[in-house]
């Protein structure tokens, strides 16, 4: 019920005109913003599948820039141990010609040359830093070389040569989201994509008698394993082959120990996580020694890297050793080439794979621009209807107006 009055005129027009230019403000603000949702309160359901679709959009995209950087990490270090492996095919020519003693030791000698600069590139390689300025091969620990060298005098030689190559990265394997809950797991380490042979630890302490002291926790290639307290050492073995770490445990017939063997080529990493189990059954130095060269005084180990190989290579052929040349050096190499051919063959998978999440990401990320889209995008020709309509009724408001109110100053003035 209206109050009839000589200003209900005017406050209706003056109401009606507002409401038109607050109609016209909210529809040059979605014009410009693009989007038809301003505030919660213009379509609450609309808006709550729009905040969860642009959060999702969000992380495709991330998934998608994790997986490209995936790939280009792959294809860095898959040029690398391809010519790692082209490197290699000519050390074992070399080991081949050595081996069949129809050169002279001073002929022999020329060919140690070619194979200790050699060496030097597969250590050059394998201390390869990425664009990124991280360390290819050192496994988590990206910020320093994966390999220290140490120089010697060999019999044979004139000059200080390379004697030893030990790892100094780790065994640490980084996992990255390439999808919800996703994961590709990026393993880089160093002592595995440059070992040789199968490695074995042989234990020569007597564990007959021997028990668990207290609950521990030990890690075998990074994999941990709980031990209980009472637990002798065939429990110990039993739970190391139930790890699904790639070792196998036995108990040596002879000695009574514990031997660990891998089951593929890579150096074994001991740790005691909690406790000092591996410590006391002679396995591993104190905790004071850092993995992979722990390993106890008493513990027989074999199998050796690709760069000990080479450097068998180059020592018999100095002391021109034809025999050892054609037998077990030419063994390890051997090995070692087909180590380094199953590593190049699992990152060229990691790389397809990692490929495939790219252009899987790329598929949904078009998808859920859609329904942004769908949501909470302006319809640009209705939109512009709308406006058009809503100025005709302003200009028609106010032409109606001033018809209503056309007595002006001059209409009092007699």
């Amino acid at each position: 019920m209206h109050r009839i009055s000589s200003q209900l005129n005017n406050s209706n027009t003056q109401y009606y005109l507002r409401k038109q230019e607050v109609r016209q403000a909210e529809m040059n603000r979605q014009i410009g913003s693009q989007s038809r949702i301003g505030s919660l309160r213009d379509d609450p359901i609309a808006a709550g599948h729009l905040v969860r679709y642009q959060s999702f959009a969000s992380r495709v995209n991330q998934f998608e820039k994790n997986a490209q950087t995936l790939s280009d990490e792959f294809k860095v270090r898959e040029g690398y141990i391809n010519q790692n492996l082209q490197i290699m095919h000519r050390v074992r020519e070399l080991a081949v010609s050595g081996a069949t003693g129809t050169y002279t030791p001073e002929d022999l000698k020329n060919m140690a040359t070619e194979v200790n600069e050699l060496l030097k590139e597969l250590v050059q390689n394998a201390n390869a830093v990425g664009p990124d300025g991280n360390s290819l091969f050192a496994g988590t620990r990206t910020k320093g070389l994966a390999f220290d060298v140490s120089l010697a005098n060999v019999p044979g030689a004139n000059e200080a040569l390379i004697e030893e190559v030990r790892y100094n990265g780790n065994n640490g394997v980084n996992k990255v989201e390439v999808d919800e809950n996703a994961y590709l797991s990026v393993d880089n380490s160093g002592n595995k994509t440059f070992w040789a042979e199968k490695q074995q630890l042989m234990g020569q302490r007597d564990l007959t008698s021997w028990q668990a002291g207290e609950d521990s926790v030990i890690s075998i290639d990074g994999v941990d394993i709980a031990v209980r307290e009472g637990d002798n050492v065939y429990a110990l073995a039993a739970k190391i082959n139930d790890s699904g770490v790639a070792v196998k445990a036995t108990i040596d017939p002879v000695t009574n120990g514990l031997n660990l063997t891998t089951t593929d080529a890579h150096q074994i990493w001991l740790e005691d996580k909690n406790g000092t189990a591996l410590f006391d059954i002679g396995m591993i130095k104190d905790a004071s020694q850092r993995p992979p060269y722990n390993i106890g005084t008493s513990v027989k180990t074999s199998g050796g890297s690709l760069f000990d190989a080479v450097i068998a290579l180059r020592d018999s052929m100095l002391k021109g050793d034809h025999e050892s040349i054609g037998g077990r050096v030419l063994g390890v190499i051997d090995e070692g080439m087909s180590n380094l051919t199953t590593r190049l063959a699992k990152i060229g998978s990691d790389y397809e794979r990692a490929e495939n999440n790219i252009a899987r990401s790329k598929n949904t990320e078009l998808n859920v621009t859609g329904m942004i889209s769908r949501e909470g995008d302006v319809d640009f020709t209705t939109a512009i209807t709308d406006m058009k309509m809503l100025d005709y009724v302003n200009q028609a408001t106010l032409s109606t107006a001033g018809k209503m109110y056309q007595s002006s100053l001059l209409d009092y003035i007699r």
